[in-house]
């Protein structure tokens, strides 16, 4: 399986809402001991296991808007159907913290998951959702731009950390099941 987490590249973005699906896959890089070294043209990946399945953790090189690039690249190099490729992004309509896995689906106005509905031909793709909320009184680019307060920040690793567990009970156990047991 593909774990697929969106954010943009560079240090500029490192903590910013937008970036909360690349804080998923860092923490399942560290949590289970993969390596993210091997540095391709589209994306960043680390290849190993999670409960004794094989997958794949991958971070696009691409900004968010274009994250359909990298998507193709990893089905086409890892010969999968979308429906093996989990992403796992940030969502403005879901409260801070708060996850939502889904088998398929629209992008709800996500740039991320537009390009990769896009590049894939389908919205037949697992995605975890993870909240950021939605902006009060700012326009919608500066709130997934900007970085989390220190409150928001505990809550956020909290979430992270649910997120990555909610990964790893999905390869594990299967769509379904975490469906049952994260939503």
């Amino acid at each position: 399986m593909i774990i697929l987490g969106l954010g943009n590249p560079g240090r500029a973005y490192l903590c910013t809402r937008h970036n909360v699906g690349f804080q998923c896959v860092d923490r399942l890089a560290r949590q289970y001991g993969i390596a993210m070294n091997d540095r391709r043209r589209q994306a960043m990946l680390g290849t190993g296991s999670i409960q004794d399945k094989d997958v794949v953790l991958a971070k696009p090189r691409t900004f968010m808007n274009h994250s359909g690039v990298a998507a193709r690249y990893l089905l086409d190099r890892y010969r999968v159907t979308p429906q093996e490729m989990l992403v796992v992004c940030d969502d403005m309509d879901l409260p801070l913290g708060k996850l939502r896995i889904r088998a398929r689906g629209s992008s709800g106005g996500h740039n991320g998951l537009n390009s990769i509905i896009a590049e894939a031909g389908t919205q037949e793709f697992p995605r975890l959702r993870i909240g950021i909320g939605r902006p009060q009184g700012e326009d919608a680019i500066s709130h997934v731009l900007e970085t989390f307060t220190s409150e928001e920040r505990r809550v956020m690793e909290e979430a992270t950390g649910l997120a990555a567990e909610a990964v790893a009970w999905l390869v594990q156990y299967g769509l379904e099941s975490a469906m049952n047991k994260y939503n």
